[in-house]
């Protein structure tokens, strides 16, 4: 004789799919929806009232990253083990009210208590209502999970957009700081340091040439010592890309560049612009208007960057695409010091005849190009270790590549001796 087989509680499935065929689209509409979690808490919220036969309120209490406490759409957080809700978290087991007229049911995923869904009915809540909403927290689960490690994943990207920002922030104020001191400190002696030595050689009498030869000699010194002093100012912090920003400084950039070594700073024929505007327009640091860029307008013609027609260091500057906004100061501030080192290594080891420099803006990201026709290295051989360590002249490369990391972004240095140098910086625009 078989005796009768006890039945155990109905499955989730089993008491949603009693619950008709529109009960069953909006469980498919709600968890199908692109939504971040409070949106999604909401919709959840709605949905858990409308499937109820007596339920007038559902709020959606997710757990917070410290697991401290449970949060929800526009109310206070409840920590964990306080009142019915914070109860039913601590213990993963539904907890009804005092007055019987709700419930807190606890969301579970993996044995681990993620959400609580806690509901209220003007009358007593009837045990079918308590069914069906631990049917939805048991068929809810995975998606909460999933919409709390995408908040999660989102929380960790802007602490290192926020932790990025601040960094670049402190080595720029320390620039700041250095480019204040040396101006008021040092370049004010060598400032009063050349007065002195030009009344002394006026005061020296004419039958003392060699004392008036090493007094001028002085002074001219002091000199070039006055104007190393003025260019590390303006290398510690340009004053043209707090003013004018980025595509401006890297014209300026591009500008004493060529000065520096005779040559000329000159527009890229034929850049492939992506701004409007004819392909071609681009930034023109020889005094045209400046065109599909943040600093349209502004005036470049007052200084004459063309030089004297003498071999030397070509300097070529595009600028392509258009952005709604401004690039962040940061981000500015990042590819300005990654050009200027590119550049700076140009001058130093490279005996190119021209360098090229394309800034394009994308949607999602910014582009910095550097290219160069010079002797090229090998940058394995460069990055490599030798006996004392690494060799000095990688610690430009290495900051570069650690300025972009900072931002998410990568640099990449494509040279072979003989063939020039490119080193592409690409780094991604915080949303806003």
């Amino acid at each position: 004789m078989t005796g009768a087989r006890t039945a155990g509680p109905p499955e989730p499935l089993e008491v949603l799919a009693g619950g008709g065929h529109d009960l069953l689209v909006r469980i498919v509409a709600v968890a199908c929806s692109d939504r971040s979690l409070p949106e999604l808490a909401g919709e959840l919220a709605g949905l858990v009232v409308r499937s109820g036969r007596a339920l007038a309120f559902c709020d959606v209490y997710v757990l917070d990253e410290d697991e401290r406490a449970l949060e929800t759409p526009g109310g206070p957080p409840v920590p964990l083990g306080e009142g019915d809700v914070g109860w039913a978290a601590a213990h993963g087991r539904p907890r009804a009210h005092a007055d019987g007229r709700g419930v807190a049911v606890p969301v579970l995923s993996g044995g681990v208590v993620i959400a609580v869904l806690d509901v209220r009915s003007p009358v007593r809540c009837p045990p079918e209502d308590v069914v069906l909403v631990t049917a939805l927290a048991g068929l809810f689960a995975p998606v909460l999970c999933s919409c709390r490690r995408l908040r999660a994943a989102q929380e960790r990207e802007r602490a290192a957009e926020r932790f990025a920002e601040r960094a670049v922030e402190v080595q720029e104020a320390e620039r700041s700081r250095l480019s204040r001191e040396i101006h008021d400190g040092i370049a004010q002696r060598l400032a009063g340091l050349g007065f002195h030595l030009s009344a002394a050689e006026e005061t020296l009498p004419e039958h003392h040439p060699e004392a008036r030869a090493q007094i001028g000699h002085a002074r001219r010194l002091c000199e070039l010592a006055a104007a190393e002093t003025r260019a590390a100012i303006g290398g510690l912090r340009p004053p043209v890309l707090d003013d004018l920003g980025l595509a401006a400084a890297l014209a300026t950039l591009a500008r004493e560049a060529a000065q520096g070594l005779g040559g000329r700073a000159l527009p890229r024929p034929g850049g492939s612009g992506a701004g409007p505007g004819p392909p071609g327009e681009g930034l023109d640091v020889t005094g045209t208007d400046v065109t599909g860029t943040d600093v349209t307008g502004t005036d470049v013609t007052g200084t004459d960057v063309t030089g004297p027609e003498v071999t030397g260091l070509d300097v070529t500057v595009a600028v392509s695409g258009e952005l709604e906004d401004a690039l962040p100061d940061h981000v500015q501030t990042a590819l300005y010091r990654i050009a200027q080192e590119a550049v700076g290594n140009c001058l130093r080891h490279a005996s190119a005849s021209y360098v090229d420099l394309l800034l394009e803006h994308d949607h999602d990201r910014v582009r910095l190009m550097v290219k160069d026709d010079g002797v090229g290295f090998s940058p394995r051989a460069v990055a490599g270790r030798g006996r004392h360590g690494r060799r000095p002249d990688s610690y430009g490369l290495r900051g570069m590549a650690e300025r972009a990391e900072l931002l998410g972004g990568r640099v990449t240095v494509t040279s072979r001796p003989g063939v020039g140098t490119t080193v592409e910086a690409v780094i991604p625009i915080p949303r806003s």
